[in-house]
């Protein structure tokens, strides 16, 4: 049965945004008292977080599907619906988030560290957060956005200072058993080690971790063995120890030769692990025959510019040195790793030239089709209600005062034209009028009703027509709805 699983493949839905309601307040005497529909919810949030006591991504490889609540719609009476909860999947420390086509898109290292996998639709206004001095009784309100859908891949990178390498059975998982108090699985038999396996090693002040990397063979770097699967567990680590078996009993093996393949190894996996410090240490000097090719190999790999340390894990011969050797190198590469600053707010305001949206001619079968893409204008026909012919006039009045219009106009557009708003496999397209400004008067003044009219002074009536100029300039986002 699986018990450690470090690379998984997760579905992630956000919650969807609750729709806005469109209500009319009522009470006796007074059957039309001004709108009161309440604004939706806000969807919940995928968000990934690191915590220690996680170690492996084994849920997630069951259970790959995770989905956040959606916000509830809104009420008449002015009430909002509640927001949908955040779902929150704790992950082991040293996780990477890529996408689908391998681009990092987080490195999760250090406890409390947050990602956000897919973020949770706003909800729709309500009519009463729609009413203004010139739409004073709007007849809709705008829908939810859709939670974000997103496959990510989730790969588990060791957080060590040290990390053990070298063929099976080298003596990797014997050493850290006598270095530190972690317990793994020893035997006798090639691949023993089946899962990294970590230590707490303390000497004198500096106190590191050190990792137990399953053994590598010829060719781990292109698949071979359990090299590959597991070699993305060094990539963190500052420091390699090489463990070089001195009692194999495979006549075909050596101390130097398995030191040459597994640093090919190395330099095939890149990720700059041929360049990390390194230490030999040659292991089972318990072993009379082992003993005399240690002190037979170590001139010719001292002539390399290695430091090479003579230990028996069994025997318990050597460690304390090689405990104290690592701690300095630990405290070297520390020392030389830049200090975190602290979080900065990067504030990148849009160019003045920025429309925030695109028009591109995509011509399909000899017919003229225009394509607008841009977030505001999509999310805005996502809120649209279709069935309302109120709410469709509004959302023509939004784009025309967001340049829509003119940008087509420019693009060669001409009346009767396709447009599509949004991606290919998900846009809304309709045949486009130059008038789309017209909206109003084709539908009527969409959300007067002249039966709340009372008689006004002069006064209000020049603050209702100044009400009603900077209406036009209004935008979705100068609304606080949350």
């Amino acid at each position: 049965m699986t018990t450690f699983v470090d690379r998984v493949e997760l579905h992630v839905a956000a919650g969807s945004g609750g729709h806005g309601c469109a209500s009319v307040h009522r009470e006796k005497f007074k059957p039309l008292g001004g709108p009161d529909g309440g604004n939706g919810g806000r969807g919940g949030d995928v968000i990934l977080v690191v915590d220690q006591s996680v170690t492996t991504l084994l849920d997630y490889h069951h259970s790959p599907h995770r989905k956040a609540t959606a916000g509830k719609p809104g009420e008449g009476g002015n009430r909002s619906g509640k927001d949908g909860e955040d779902l929150v999947l704790p992950v082991p420390d040293g996780t990477v988030v890529l996408d689908k086509q391998g681009n990092v898109l987080a490195d999760l290292v250090g406890e409390g560290t947050t990602f956000i996998a897919a973020q949770g639709g706003r909800g729709g206004l309500g009519n009463a957060a729609l009413a203004s001095a010139r739409r004073k009784a709007p007849g809709f309100a705008l829908l939810g956005v859709p939670g974000d859908l997103r496959d990510v891949v989730l790969e588990l990178k060791t957080v060590a200072d040290v990390a053990l390498v070298g063929y099976p059975s080298a003596g990797k998982s014997s050493l850290i058993s006598v270095l530190s108090a972690a317990k793994p699985k020893i035997a006798d038999y090639p691949f023993t080690t089946l899962v990294p396996n970590l230590g707490v090693v303390t000497a004198g002040a500096t106190v590191y971790t050190i990792a137990d990397v399953p053994g590598l063979i010829p060719g781990a770097s292109q698949g071979k063995g359990l090299g590959l699967e597991f070699l993305r567990h060094v990539e963190r680590c500052s420091v390699l120890v090489h463990v070089l078996d001195t009692a194999t009993l495979e006549s075909d093996r050596d101390p130097v030769s398995d030191l040459d393949i597994i640093e090919a190894e190395l330099r095939e996996y890149g990720a700059g692990l041929e360049n990390r410090p390194k230490i030999i240490v040659l292991n089972k000097i318990d072993v009379p025959d082992g003993q005399d090719l240690a002190e037979m190999v170590r001139p010719d790999l001292e002539e390399r510019g290695y430091r090479v340390f003579e230990v028996s894990a069994v025997a318990h011969k050597g460690l304390k040195e090689l405990s104290f050797a690592l701690a300095e190198l630990v405290g070297t590469a520390r020392a030389a790793k830049p200090k975190e600053e602290a979080t900065r707010i990067v504030i990148r305001p849009k160019a003045v030239d920025d429309s925030g949206f695109t028009v591109v001619r995509e011509d399909a079968e000899g017919e003229p089709l225009f394509r607008v893409r841009g977030e505001k204008p999509e999310r805005w026909v996502r809120q649209t209600d279709f069935n309302n012919d109120e709410a469709v006039g509004y959302l023509a009045d939004r784009l025309s005062r967001l340049g829509v219009e003119d940008k087509l106009m420019k693009a060669g557009a001409r009346s009767g034209d396709g447009v599509a708003i949004g991606p290919e496999e998900n846009a809304v397209v309709f045949d486009w009028e130059p008038t789309m400004m017209a909206g109003a008067e084709m539908l009527g003044r969409r959300g007067e009703d002249h039966r709340m009219d009372e008689p006004r002074p002069a006064a209000q009536r020049r603050r209702d027509k100044q009400a009603e100029r900077d209406e036009a300039d209004q935008e979705y986002d100068d609304f606080k709805p949350f």
